[in-house]
């Protein structure tokens, strides 16, 4: 089976409007920038979009949330993104923010095959409201769903032609999560190498999770904040 792809817009060729799509990434580390790039010149709309946040309003999802194409944001964090923060507010689209550690699971169950568990985040808040709560030894879990996606979009640094993928340093955030949990998951790489060059005790994500893979160009990287103390 040949997984290689020339670049995102061939490997996300039959992405459709109304679908559920996973982003990796935390802010602005380890985003699949190539492949956001690729569906916001689609211009495929009323997706579903699940990841930590939505990075800033000229980066990342943000260019998608410009271009109205995202009608649900499944999120921890609102961010630094203004234009998340004012649709939000306004209504105009639907957030369902969800504690962090939650999010992570939801995204490993599904890459486990689980479709539901318990989890003591969220008890007596606004986020149990009509979810099955149970009592295990005295203490409140709610039960949370395991995510449902059409793809998982993920950006590795390494990656080889069987889809075996490296993340490099904190890049490595919610991709390999999420490298498990879609139908179809598609991985943009830094750089493709052959079978065997990767070394094996190194490998974060195994080949059998990844069924599209693409070398990326133009990384920008950007720094999402950037912290400097003042020259003595």
């Amino acid at each position: 089976m040949n997984k290689v792809f020339v670049n995102a817009t061939d490997a996300l060729h039959d992405v459709k409007d109304g679908m559920t799509l996973m982003l990796g990434g935390f802010g602005l580390c380890g985003i699949p920038e190539n492949c956001i790039d690729a569906l916001v010149n689609m211009n495929v709309k009323n997706l579903t979009c699940i990841s930590n946040n939505a990075g800033v309003d000229d980066f990342g999802i943000g260019l998608m949330l410009k271009k109205r194409q995202v009608k649900k944001m499944i999120s921890s964090y609102v961010g630094e993104n203004a234009e998340f923060e004012r649709q939000l507010l306004s209504g105009e689209l639907e957030v369902d923010l969800i504690p962090q550690g939650t999010l992570a699971t939801r995204c490993m169950m599904s890459g486990y095959g689980i479709p539901a568990f318990y989890t003591p985040a969220g008890v007596g808040t606004e986020i149990a409201s009509g979810k099955e709560i149970r009592n295990f030894n005295g203490k409140d879990y709610l039960m949370e769903l395991a995510f449902d996606a059409d793809f998982a979009i993920v950006k590795a640094w390494k990656g080889d032609t069987m889809g075996n993928l490296i993340f490099k340093d904190t890049a490595r955030n919610f991709n390999p999560l999420m490298a498990m949990a879609g139908k179809i998951t598609v991985a943009e790489v830094e750089e493709l190498v052959e079978p065997g060059i990767l070394d094996a005790n190194q490998i974060h994500t195994p080949g059998i999770y990844v069924h599209r893979i693409f070398q990326g160009i133009n990384y920008e990287k950007r720094i999402e904040q950037r912290t400097v103390r003042k020259r003595l």
